[in-house]
């Protein structure tokens, strides 16, 4: 994301917590130049992963269920 550095300045904390949560550079515009604040180290894809939950039990047990009551052709 590119901001001016007012823009900057009214939300610096703002900005550099979304560079470390997101990885993605944020831009700022100065006197007709471009500076880039990065991370120095990388997220890594797997850190955006969200954890999920799982069934627990029998698999064979949800596999066998009866669920013709539910099903209306």
């Amino acid at each position: 994301m590119q901001y001016t550095t007012s823009k900057l300045r009214d939300n610096i904390f703002r900005v550099l917590d979304e560079v470390l949560e997101t990885g993605v550079p944020a831009e700022v515009k100065r006197r007709g130049k471009l500076l880039r604040i990065v991370p120095v180290e990388p997220r890594k894809k797997l850190d955006n992963l969200q954890r999920r939950h799982s069934l627990k039990g029998d698999p064979e047990a949800i596999v066998h269920l009866d669920w013709s009551s539910e099903w209306h052709p």
